[in-house]
């Protein structure tokens, strides 16, 4: 196949999955806040909630973004998919962040298990950005020059 460069991809890719390991930064030290706030019952800043959801959504957009990059600059380098982990690993991440976002809109006081789905689902998000990262390195490798 006779196509251009996808390189312009793969910085967008890359700018995104920097600012999506930031974002979940910033989510587990406000979400680590409010947990703190709760648990002591002192009441959190106003502002931290709407500023915790807000970064959550801006994650869910950048995942997505790497999600559609990552499957139309392999299709168009390639021609097909599943190269390597790093899809499946890709996948379970998106597959995580949505868990997780889901579960932060359901949080209640009627509603108990949904704040440990939320936890628990970003704690296991910390080794699946971990996995799609390491692997997200060899495949970058593939396309250099």
């Amino acid at each position: 196949m006779n196509l251009p460069s996808f390189l312009w991809l793969w910085k967008i890719a890359a700018w995104s999955m920097g600012l999506s390991l930031f974002a979940y930064f910033l989510l587990g030290i406000s979400g680590g806040w409010m947990f703190y706030q709760r648990n002591t019952q002192a009441s959190p800043p106003l502002w931290l909630r709407p500023v915790h959801y807000i970064i959550g959504a801006i994650l869910v957009m950048l995942v997505l973004l790497l999600l559609v990059i990552g499957l139309v600059g392999t299709l168009g380098h390639y021609g097909s998919l599943g190269h390597s982990y790093h899809l499946i690993a890709g996948l379970v991440t998106v597959i995580l962040v949505l868990i997780s976002a889901t579960a932060a809109t359901q949080i209640s006081p009627e509603r108990p298990r949904m704040r440990m789905l939320h936890i628990g689902t970003n704690i296991i998000l910390f080794i699946s950005f971990a996995l799609v990262s390491l692997s997200g390195w060899s495949v970058v490798q593939k396309y250099l020059p």
